[in-house]
């Protein structure tokens, strides 16, 4: 199993280009489902999510042709209409083939999401939506059972912000008759791209970007082309390692506009931050300031940074506190952090960070994906080394992140 064996202590400086976003990609992979005609996709992440996708998509003779970071679909002889558990069980976001397999062929069998290490992530609110549209569904030996002749527009209002729950009923509103409104809808960015993608495939949104998005439903969608947007996490991810080890990056093929929260507790944190229409330039030559944030759905700060700004906490003058609203094991990375010399303290959702002078190099393990991110911004700052275990976390959700540091000045290889 490989690992990453870092050499802390070297300031970063260059160029980095930022992929396509995960969390976009994945659902726009599975619009490809809605249509009988040709979807070409590029800046698609090459990463072990996508891989996933891909493979779970092509079992449902969904045709998927993948050159470098370029994906094109054809959806014209799909002859299964399930998505099995030894799927779905290695990615959540599987569920997102429910929505367009139920709308375009009235029926799907796709398995129970498994358990999610950091914390659980129901469905309900996917059977909930698309039983309001008329959907009948039963859960049969850990698989979601759903048919319907016709998906009917109604109004749906989710208990809570969902991403993917929003992302499936959105695409199974697209074909539905008549009009759906859908109430509290999550308004991230990744789910604004989807629309945007749905839009050019023929389907009638009204209020992307916002809360309430309303969907008039049409007989077909057709083929067309998409650019996935950049990945603001993976951004995110960059701007905290130079925040961490200090240094001067430009990072090209991103978007400042998707980061707002994220780039303001940055410059709180005394980082100098200056963007353009497609870049980010990230300069730090002193100690960072703690600071404190609470993680919310977007537009708030995003859960998926929360462990990426704790590790640069954890070397900040002063103490700070980060309060986690979103999922409750997400906390996972602070023992691995406190083996780095960290002073983590934890009441409930809310963890207390004593600023430490530096974190020293020891051996650590990732637990989860953002959590992995997390400890290669420590080893980065670290005085001598760190080797980071399980690292197969890592490449679910950051295209060869090693490859993008050491190319800046870091040292850092993968090791078997």
């Amino acid at each position: 199993m490989d690992k990453l064996l870092i050499t802390g202590g070297n300031r970063l400086s260059g160029e980095i280009l930022i992929s396509g976003a995960k969390n976009a990609a994945l659902p726009i992979l599975c619009a490809g489902l809605l249509t009988a005609e040709s979807v070409q996709l590029s800046n698609v992440p090459q990463l072990q999510d996508v891989a996933t996708m891909l493979k779970l998509l092509r079992q449902l003779g969904l045709r998927a042709e993948q050159e470098g970071n370029r994906v094109m679909l054809n959806g014209a002889a799909i002859d299964s209409l399930e998505a099995p558990y030894e799927m779905v069980k290695t990615m959540r976001a599987s569920i997102l083939v429910l929505g367009p397999l139920l709308a375009r062929f009235g029926e799907a069998k796709v398995s129970l999401p498994g358990g999610c290490a950091i914390g659980s992530r129901p469905v309900d609110q996917h059977i909930k939506g698309l039983q309001a549209m008329g959907a009948e569904i039963s859960i049969e030996a850990g698989y979601i059972l759903a048919r319907a002749k016709k998906l009917r527009g109604t109004r749906i209002v989710t208990d809570m912000i969902t991403v993917t729950g929003t992302e499936n009923l959105l695409m199974a509103a697209t074909l539905a008759d008549g009009e759906t409104v859908l109430e509290n809808a999550a308004r991230e960015p990744e789910v604004a791209d989807l629309a945007n993608l749905l839009v050019k495939m023929g389907a009638k949104i009204d209020g992307i970007g916002t809360d309430r998005l309303v969907i008039q439903g049409v007989a077909a969608l057709h083929g067309a082309e998409h650019t996935v947007i950049a990945d603001r996490i993976e951004t995110g991810t960059f701007l905290c390692a130079v925040a961490a080890a200090g240094g001067d990056v430009i990072l090209k093929n991103t978007r400042s506009d998707i980061l707002d929260v994220a780039l303001d507790k940055l410059r709180e944190a005394g980082v100098i931050l200056t963007a353009g229409p497609d870049w980010i330039r990230v300069q730090m030559a002193a100690r960072p300031k703690a600071i404190s944030f609470r993680t919310t759905e977007y537009p708030g700060f995003p859960t998926d940074m929360q462990a990426q700004f704790m590790a640069v906490n954890c070397i900040a003058d002063g103490t700070s506190h980060v309060t986690e609203t979103i999922f409750e094991n997400r906390f996972m990375h602070v023992q691995e952090m406190n083996r780095l010399g960290a002073a983590i303290d934890i009441e409930g959702n809310i963890a207390i960070i004593k600023g430490v002078d530096k974190f020293v190099g020891a051996p650590v393990m990732a637990t989860d994906l953002r959590a992995s991110a997390s400890l290669v911004i420590a080893g980065l700052a670290a005085q001598g080394q760190t080797l980071i275990e399980r690292i197969y976390h890592l490449d679910r959700g950051y295209d060869r992140m090693e490859v993008k540091l050491s190319a800046v000045g870091a040292q850092i290889e993968r090791v078997k």
